[in-house]
């Protein structure tokens, strides 16, 4: 599956199928939690908020994938990214995009 951020796959000529999208929502444990908590007391990363945000835009990229490919797409442009924070140490990333089918 082809996956590009800009509204037009140069070359290609195609018919657009519809909204492809994926969602996930995840917390950490308490544990990450509390050292999270800590960590913003002297700065720097918060790696496992970090993983936690690489972990959610995989899966919400491959719900997303599944979903155009029920579509029959053979790629999406205008791929996006949306975080929100559904309550204290979880969050929702959703993928969404254009399901494509190429034509000739």
């Amino acid at each position: 599956m082809l996956l590009i951020t800009s509204e037009h796959i140069p070359g290609q000529n195609y018919q657009v199928l519809g909204t492809a999208k994926g969602s996930v929502v995840q917390a950490k444990h308490v544990g990450r939690d509390i050292m999270a908590g800590l960590k913003t007391l002297v700065g720097g990363e918060i790696r496992g908020y970090t993983e936690l945000m690489n972990e959610s835009r995989a899966i919400a990229t491959n719900r997303m994938i599944e979903d155009a490919k029920a579509l029959g797409a053979d790629a999406i442009v205008c791929l996006r990214y949306n975080s929100a924070s559904v309550m204290a140490g979880s969050c929702e990333i959703m993928a969404y995009g254009t399901a494509v089918k190429f034509v000739q």
